[in-house]
């Protein structure tokens, strides 16, 4: 006689049953490349891009982190398109610039530091971050 023991109250986890290819296959650059560009792009979940492509989801996350870390090509978006550039050669009058030849006065609580045109800008900022660091 045998006894069997059925505990309904026990849950059991998600089962998932894969049908398909049933042996190891080999995925060129350009077919890695493709599936890491539409699982990165697409919005879609990384598991689901995997499911899609018959693969395992932790197998797409190792050709992303090789992507990232430049052991994989992405391929090429063929969106971009290059524009010619077009340089004309013209002729720049200059104005006399009156904003360049006052002081600027920058006030930091309560200080007040001048700048003069043709100040060394190393000098201003040491003295800057100084004033900064007094207040």
């Amino acid at each position: 006689m045998t006894d069997t023991i059925c505990d309904t109250k026990v849950a059991f986890g998600r089962m998932e049953i894969r049908t398909g290819v049933g042996r190891r296959r080999r995925w060129t650059a350009q077919e890695k490349g493709r599936i890491v560009v539409e699982a990165l792009n697409s919005g879609i979940p990384v598991a689901e891009i995997a499911r899609r492509h018959d693969m395992i989801s932790h197998h797409l996350f190792d050709w992303i982190r090789a992507a990232k870390e430049g052991r994989l090509a992405l391929p090429a978006d063929e969106g971009a398109v290059f524009v010619p550039i077009v340089t004309a050669v013209t002729e720049v009058r200059e104005a006399p610039n009156v904003a360049a030849s006052m002081p600027i006065e920058i006030g930091i609580r309560n200080f007040v530091v001048r700048a003069v045109p043709g100040i060394d800008m190393r000098l201003l900022i040491d003295v800057l971050r100084a004033v900064k660091a007094a207040t």
